[in-house]
């Protein structure tokens, strides 16, 4: 089906190994034949509560999780404890009726594209208000090809390549989402050291990449498009330019390999004004690899373990000064950041609503006229 849509390039892009993947259909465990099959799957009776707090947030704001088919959630999102699988097919539908989640990010396509009809079914489960985040496949934005067990066999041919990422990633999504595409993510894995080592050519495929992204967006303004790395050294003015050029925003990516959020703000203010996009992935607890470790500890993911105040302070305050000045944020939360995603967002919802309406005027606390980057917070 993948080649009938894109062609003979298909075999070009190297496969991620398909699991674990939280919002694909998961093989049933040993405890599957006590929960719930069916395709209807309903909210939980308790997400009526946050109505009240919903209505006090930016509307401008989205807020949204990082995969979404955990039985764990139930009482949370869902009525009942259902099949992983049937979450994956179903679950949408009930998820976006909560008055905190107008958006989610389908992370399965960073593992191998979807075709747009995958994408037109998602979209047939949600509202009219409702915006995806949608992150391009790893097989362009990976230097490299790895095996099964995420280990690096080669360079690979495709990194950043413009007409793949077309192709493969801007007009399935397109097609498929239309009016309900909101963030474009190219999240640039882990960089080799010969890619590190040149920033220059790195930045020069990454403009060549995203002015093909912009001319095919050029019908869809509202699209917005945000480049997310995973490698501290890039962060700094030659990024901004290459990202300013195409109209793009950067990625905050709150994860382990990062910097925290504070030493991450200056991209955002060297980009001001501009939209908030942020992936709050994984506790810096856990370290840079730490995914096993955190989902050891977090399962079944109903419940905040790894509490992270100070992120979470930060993170609010960015909120409320971006979508203070008219500007979108959109930001995704992964049961990884501390423990169990939707409480994680009602504590950051709460946050943002208790921020003093007068701080951060206009978003006066980012703005920075005419600055260039300067590291720090």
């Amino acid at each position: 089906m993948q080649g009938d849509l894109f062609g003979e390039a298909v075999s070009r892009l190297p496969v991620k190994p398909a699991a674990p993947l939280a919002d694909a259909a998961s093989p049933a465990d040993s405890t599957s034949s006590a929960r719930r099959r069916t395709a209807k799957v309903r909210p939980a009776p308790s997400v009526e509560a946050w109505r009240e707090l919903a209505s006090r947030l930016p509307p401008r704001l989205r807020f949204g999780v990082s995969t979404w088919s955990y039985p764990g959630w139930d009482g949370l999102v869902w009525d009942g404890e259902y099949d992983p699988g049937t979450l994956s097919k179903h679950g949408l539908g009930a998820y976006h009726r909560h008055p905190l989640l107008r958006t989610v990010c389908v992370d399965r396509t960073f593992w191998r594209p979807l075709t747009a009809g995958q994408y037109a079914a998602y979209a047939a489960q949600v509202d009219e208000d409702f915006r995806f985040v949608v992150k391009c496949p790893a097989g362009v934005t990976d230097a490299q090809i790895r095996g099964d067990e995420g280990k690096a066999l080669k360079p690979n041919p495709d990194f950043l390549d413009p007409r793949l990422a077309v192709e493969h990633f801007v007009r399935p999504t397109l097609a498929g989402l239309g009016a309900k595409l909101g963030v474009l993510v190219f999240q640039l894995s882990p960089l080799p050291w010969n890619w590190l080592g040149r920033p220059g050519a790195l930045l020069e495929r990454l403009d060549r990449m995203l002015a093909a992204v912009r001319q095919a967006l050029s019908a869809h303004a509202s699209v917005i498009v945000a480049v997310e790395v995973r490698d501290p050294e890039l962060l700094g003015q030659a990024l901004v330019d290459t990202l300013q050029a195409h109209g793009a925003t950067f990625c905050l990516g709150l994860h382990g390999k990062m910097p925290p959020i504070e030493a991450q703000l200056p991209m955002l203010r060297a980009l001001w004004p501009g939209p908030l996009v942020c992936r709050w992935s994984l506790n810096r607890i856990f370290g840079p690899y730490g995914y096993a470790d955190a989902q050891k500890k977090h399962g079944p993911f109903n419940a905040i373990l790894s509490e992270d105040l100070h992120t979470r302070a930060v993170l609010a305050r960015t909120i409320h000064g971006i979508t203070g000045a008219g500007q979108p944020a959109y930001v995704t939360v992964s049961n990884d950041a501390e423990g169990c995603a939707p409480l994680s967002i009602q504590k950051l919802a709460q946050t943002v609503a208790e921020q003093d309406p007068s701080a951060h005027s206009a978003g006066a606390w980012l703005r920075r006229p005419g600055s260039r980057y300067a590291g720090g917070a």
